[in-house]
């Protein structure tokens, strides 16, 4: 078994200095050169240490999404800050490239990426002339070439649905936000109406009338698409309502409040993501618990995969989430 000793030999530095590199010693100053060349000794020397982890470096971060849509949508805001503290934890350089930057800003000098938002086939095809190495989080868009790690959307829809339907629910609504198509640069249906869709569908309960999807998956727009529900619907809303996010629940609950419409005795309600602010509103939200350090760490993962192991297949992985149940679903009917 390699020690530090060996290490140092093959180096030409001292023990000390090749300890404090392998334990990420953060008082230390070395040149980068110096960190490299250690670590790529400790690790074709095998050393095993259960608190070292190999420099990863040049790894990008891609993130697509502007700064208004993730002040709609915490849910992204979340993903961000997880990805930064994994990959520090992990000794990951990390490097942030933004949608306003344009993915020919991503050097061809990199060894991986993590990636989150939406891409156009052009970018994507950019990507792949720089590296295999990439994880995109929260979608698949090249699942043929590249990882990707994200919620079950289309388990989480049915286990809603079935959920409501075994209380004796027959009228059950959608209100969703749009997914931003960046190829044509219009709006298009969000995988959560898709999905909901092809299973009330299945389930024979299917009504175009109760579906609202468009706008962003903000506070504003699920009250916004709450009071369209309600006074094209009046006494035909809908006794249940599956909606795509906390946040447009909490819109939602803000309308149907206004309106004097009881949840859940009138309307039962249950949402995706469970922020914080879903224990707090009133009614408390139902909703599915979307573990985001787990999407973030199995994304970590499967880049020390690529990247160190040398995978060369690519793999998609969905995660799944559990229904919180608060008191917007409290009345059996």
């Amino acid at each position: 078994m390699a020690t530090i000793k060996d290490i140092a030999e093959k180096t030409g530095f001292s023990t000390a200095t090749v300890s404090r590199v392998l334990n990420n010693d953060a008082n230390l100053t070395v040149l980068p050169e110096t960190r490299e060349k250690i670590v790529e000794v400790a690790t074709q020397l095998d050393y095993k240490k259960s608190n070292y982890k190999p420099l990863i470096n040049n790894i990008g971060f891609l993130y697509w999404l502007t700064d208004h849509e993730e002040l709609q949508d915490v849910y992204f805001k979340e993903m961000r800050l997880e990805i930064k503290k994994l990959a520090k934890e992990n000794n990951i350089e990390l490097t942030t490239y933004k949608i306003t930057d344009g993915v020919e800003k991503v050097p061809d000098s990199i060894n991986g990426f993590i990636a989150v938002g939406a891409f156009k086939k052009e970018e994507l095809s950019y990507l792949r002339k720089l590296t295999p190495n990439g994880v995109f989080l929260d979608t698949s868009p090249d699942y043929h070439y590249f990882d990707s790690v994200k919620p079950n959307i289309s388990s989480i829809t049915e286990t809603a649905i079935d959920f409501f339907i075994d209380r004796g629910h027959e009228h059950i609504g959608f209100i969703g936000g749009v997914y931003h198509d960046p190829e044509s640069n219009h709006p298009s249906p969000d995988v959560r109406e898709e999905e909901f869709r092809r299973y009330t569908k299945k389930r024979n309960i299917f009504n175009e009338d109760f579906i609202f999807g468009e706008g962003y998956f903000s506070v504003e727009n699920g009250y916004e698409l709450m009071e369209k529900a309600i006074t094209s619907l009046g006494e035909r809303l809908p006794t249940a309502i599956f909606v795509a996010s906390d946040a447009l629940a909490v819109g939602c609950l803000q309308a149907l409040n206004e309106h004097q419409i009881l949840v859940p005795q009138r309307v039962n309600m249950i949402s995706i993501n469970d922020i914080s602010i879903a224990k707090y509103v009133s009614p408390s939200l139902s909703t599915f618990h979307i573990d985001i350090p787990e999407l973030c760490q199995t994304a970590i993962k499967l880049l020390m995969e690529r990247v160190i192991e040398g995978r060369q297949l690519p793999k998609t992985v969905s995660i799944g989430a559990n229904l919180i149940e608060r008191k917007s679903t409290h009345i059996r009917r």
